[in-house]
């Protein structure tokens, strides 16, 4: 830290700062020497956060981690993560969405979306059928076995929010909604 001193009435480097200096010159590149009294740094005793707290992105992401946390750990039963629920939960509630709506609703790439779709079929989850309006494209359906995993593990998902977020009323849990539906949509 560099103490500076009133002389003349600018602040100029105290005699102590500029021998400091002129000690740092004097030594080869890449070594050091041990902190002064006046440069050792304090110990924080709390961690100031307040910027990282004003933004928006920084604090979606620390609730997204909270939820995120409980939703790994109760959807472990079910076998899903949460791109392969919010992928199932769109299919079950449009039965016949092609890969391109869904990649598009989900903001994933189609190829990333290709794995996934294989691994729902293999596990008998859902299944493809041709789209009634365009030949090239297949429509995407649960299976009975898919329907019924995914309301329970809708069921898991809406306890899960309840639970997380229960320190918030019902009118801000719906404001907080409403508000980072804005931001993303």
């Amino acid at each position: 830290m560099r103490q500076l001193s009133r002389k003349r009435g600018g602040l100029m480097p105290t005699p102590a700062t500029a021998a400091a200096r002129r000690s740092k010159a004097s030594r080869p590149a890449g070594t050091t020497t041990a902190a002064t009294p006046s440069e050792t740094p304090l110990a924080i005793e709390r961690v100031d956060s307040r910027f990282l707290e004003s933004l928006i992105g920084y604090n979606a992401r620390r609730a997204a981690l909270a939820v995120i946390d409980v939703f790994l750990e109760r959807m472990a039963v079910y076998d899903l993560r949460p791109v392969d629920f919010s992928a199932l939960s769109l299919i079950r509630h449009n039965p016949g969405i092609t890969s391109r709506q869904l990649c598009g609703a989900l903001g994933i790439l189609p190829p990333n979306l290709v794995g996934m779709i294989h691994r729902f079929e293999k596990r008998g989850l859902l299944i493809r059928r041709p789209h009634p309006l365009d030949g090239r494209a297949q429509g995407l359906h649960l299976t009975d076995p898919g329907q019924t995993l995914m309301a329970q593990a809708e069921c898991t998902a809406t306890e899960l929010e309840k639970d997380v977020s229960q320190r918030l009323t019902e009118r801000e849990r719906k404001t907080l909604m409403t508000l980072l539906q804005k931001i993303y949509l």
